[in-house]
């Protein structure tokens, strides 16, 4: 399928890209997508939540009154988990949420999330360009040109561009990635993918290897 591709100012150019269908153009994999994020949020979870239990609560081991007679629920030490203070039952350890997830679901996944995209028309071919100097006030410019000021939009690169990255750093929901590093999540979660014409190659390349 073929797709315009536009200026930085805003404006179509006599220029076409031929996109592959077998990477914009399948029929999306839901459960895929679905793995792919949950893999890529779990990973990103720090796993570092803890509670004291009972053998870690400072205090006295002394059962606190006489388990019969009393009127009162039996209860042991002043740590017991249903006293003030006591220590949480079964309460959150420090644990690693990432889990192992298949390379051609991944690749799927990214696959599916493309072509969603370009179903829904919310990928836009760029010319290639380049900035002489990290200027914020620039690239809004270029996000107001393509009528995507203050939507959540990922820009992506075939390479580093720290002038570019800087540029854009500032501006709430403007994204710059890099397309060896496109990953589901951010397809998914922003409004508008702004891709690189010379990203095109790239993508493809990544996504069609073995």
């Amino acid at each position: 399928m073929e797709l315009a591709v536009y200026n930085i100012d805003g404006s179509k150019t006599t220029k076409t890209v031929d996109l592959n269908d077998a990477i914009f153009g399948i029929t999306p994999n839901d459960h895929a997508i679905y793995m792919d994020v949950k893999h890529h949020l779990a990973a990103r979870r720090q796993g570092t939540h803890k509670t004291k239990e009972r053998g870690e609560i400072k205090g006295s081991t002394k059962k606190i009154r006489r388990q019969k007679g009393t009127g009162a629920a039996r209860v042991g030490d002043i740590k017991s988990p249903i006293l003030r203070g006591g220590g949480v039952v079964f309460g959150p350890r420090p644990r690693d949420y990432r889990f192992k997830i298949n390379k051609k679901v991944k690749k799927l996944a990214r696959r599916s999330a493309l072509s969603y995209k370009m179903k829904e028309d919310k990928l836009m071919v760029l010319e290639d360009f380049t900035m002489e100097e990290p200027r914020t006030k620039k690239y809004r410019e270029i996000l107001t040109n393509l009528e995507l000021d203050g939507k959540k939009t990922l820009l992506v690169l075939p390479e580093n561009d720290r002038i570019i990255e800087l540029s854009s750093r500032n501006i709430p929901r403007a994204f710059v990635g890099r397309a060896s590093q496109l990953n589901t999540y951010m397809i998914m979660h922003v409004d508008k993918l702004l891709v690189v014409e010379s990203s095109i190659r790239e993508i493809e390349k990544n996504l069609l290897s073995q």
